[in-house]
Parts: C-alpha cells; structure tokens; sequence
C-alpha cells in the first residue's frame, strides 16, 4: 500500500484541475537512473494497464505497475513546499540509500 498525507492530496488535487485532469488517478512507478540508481515517477492518469495494482488511501486513487510495486511497497507520499526545495516527497522503507535531492534511491 502507498499512503496520502493531506498536503500531497491537495496539492495533487490542485495540479489536477489545473491541467484539467479532474477525476484521474496518481500513477507512481520507478525507472532506472538518477544519481542513487532508481528514479521516482509521478503522473496522472486514466487509463489502468494490466497487471497495475491499485490503491486508494485518504482519498486518492494511487496505480503502481508491478515492476515498481516492491519497490514502492509502504512507501508515503508527501509534499514539501519549503525553502528547501518544493515538490512531492517519496518516504520509502525500501530505500537503503537515498540522493541529496530526494529523487531517486537504491534498495
């Protein structure tokens, strides 16, 4: 399961209807690259592909590709928009290592 804080879901929500995206889901996944090795990946979309595991938490509907499903696994999706750089945040437990950015890991 991916969980939602409340400042993600209002952010993602306000992304949404300004792309006039109301209604479509957060697809996450991971792609290699980065300097940590894996990348984060964060769009919206509405079309589920086969194989996408589906979660809902505070709301939101979060679609992950199976690829991406153990590494993503626990992970919460937050939002910072502090000095110190705005943008989401992945708190992932998988993560052994994580780059100084905050965009991509290693497991």
């Amino acid at each position: 399961m991916i969980t939602v804080t409340d400042t993600a879901k209002k952010q993602a929500i306000r992304l949404m209807e300004d792309e006039g995206k109301e209604g479509y889901f957060i697809r996450v996944g991971v792609q290699g690259g980065g300097c940590s090795g894996l990348m984060y990946q964060l769009t919206f979309d509405n079309e589920e592909k086969e194989g996408d595991k589906v979660f809902e938490d505070n709301g939101m509907r979060i679609v992950v590709d199976t690829k991406s499903y153990l590494y993503l696994l626990g992970t919460t999706l937050d939002f910072s928009g502090g000095l110190n750089g705005k943008g989401f945040i992945f708190k992932n437990p998988n993560a052994d290592r994580t780059c100084g950015c905050g965009e991509s890991f290693s497991v």
